[in-house]
C-alpha cells in the first residue's frame, strides 16, 4: 500500500471543517424538530375543536369541515417554513 497516498488523503481535509459541518447538521435536525412541535399541537387543537363544533351543531358540518382544512393547511405550512429556513441556514 502506498503510504504517500494515505498521507495526502489524511492531510486533505480540515478537521475543524468536519466539526462545523456536524454542528450544522445537528442544528438543522434540532431546528426542524422544534419547528414541528408547534404545528403538531396546532393541528391537534384544530381537529379537537372541529369534533367539538360538529357535536354541538351537526347541521354546520360541511362549513366547519371546509374551515378545518383551511386551518390545517395554514398550520402545516409552518412546518415547511421551518424546514426551508433550516436548509438555508445549513447551506450558508
Amino acid at each position: 500500500m502506498d503510504l504517500s497516498l494515505i498521507t495526502t488523503l489524511a492531510q486533505a481535509g480540515d478537521p475543524a471543517q468536519y466539526g462545523l459541518d456536524g454542528m450544522k447538521a445537528i442544528a438543522l435536525g434540532v431546528g426542524a424538530g422544534l419547528g414541528t412541535i408547534g404545528p403538531g399541537v396546532g393541528v391537534g387543537y384544530i381537529f379537537g375543536k372541529v369534533i367539538e363544533s360538529v357535536t354541538r351543531q351537526p347541521e354546520m358540518r360541511d362549513e366547519i369541515t371546509s374551515i378545518q382544512w383551511l386551518g390545517f393547511a395554514l398550520t402545516e405550512a409552518i412546518v415547511f417554513y421551518a424546514f426551508i429556513f433550516g436548509l438555508i441556514a445549513f447551506f450558508l
